[in-house]
């Protein structure tokens, strides 16, 4: 069994490429372990098929460096936090032990943003609950419950809580999301449009992070809002 450090949660395979991968790139850079888990397979997604971007998932893992990556196959448009979904959650929770969450916006233009983020966020506290039982593979899991769960920025421009600087590790990010080949910008494809295969779209990426960086006086960075106060153990933590 694989205890990880950082699980990192999104709705559909790219959502985590997306909101939090220069992070991801970065703490495994610095020796955590971490692992990827996708709610659905995408499937209504306008580009490509679901397994097209199971494909594109494995390589963008990859390119990452992540420990593991899981797909839940929920219903993709129409799963809903309710306690047959928790329960799923909860037993990849249990079954990982993460310290850190990371997982879909609190409010998004996709339905399944917000809801993916609610069902996560209500499982991590869940897990914690020993007297909720699960298991796997024939025996009987323990609770968990991580410490954090922070939720990465998606389509809307939401304040974050806080940024994290990752200067150095955007290549990788790009590198990783360029993966997803049939849902992005790519002038020779057939595909309908979609609000995400715009060059604006792509370009959006980087210039985002370009501007969160400017703002902490680095030269990249991803915005993360909170559950609960982020508490510093000295002002030095500060950058």
């Amino acid at each position: 069994m694989i205890k990880v450090d950082i699980l990192a949660i999104g709705a559909h395979p790219d959502d985590v490429e997306l909101g939090c991968g220069a992070t991801l790139a970065k703490e495994i850079h610095k020796g955590k372990k971490v692992g990827i888990l996708d709610l659905t397979r995408g499937e209504l997604g306008t580009r490509g098929s679901a397994e097209i971007r199971d494909k594109e998932a494995s390589d963008a893992a990859k390119i990452l460096g992540v420990a593991f990556r899981e797909n839940l196959a929920f219903k993709d448009g129409f799963f809903v936090n309710d306690e047959q979904h928790q329960r799923e959650v909860i037993k990849l929770i249990r079954k990982y032990r993460p310290e850190i969450v990371l997982c879909n916006a609190v409010k998004d233009r996709h339905i399944d943003h917000a809801k993916g983020s609610s069902l996560v966020s209500d499982a991590c506290f869940l897990s914690g609950l020993r007297k909720i039982e699960t298991s796997m593979d024939g025996e009987i899991q323990a609770s968990w419950r991580p410490k954090q769960v922070y939720h990465y920025i998606q389509w809307e421009n939401i304040q974050p809580d806080f940024v994290m600087d990752v200067s150095g590790f955007m290549d990788k990010k790009i590198e990783a999301v360029s993966a997803y080949g049939s849902q992005f910008y790519d002038p020779a494809s057939k595909e309908p449009e979609s609000p995400i295969s715009s060059k604006n779209f792509i370009d959006s990426v980087s210039y985002r992070a370009r501007d969160l960086g400017r703002l902490i006086g680095k030269d990249f960075g991803e915005g993360f809002s909170v559950e609960r106060f982020v508490g510093v153990n000295s002002l030095d933590d500060l950058i």
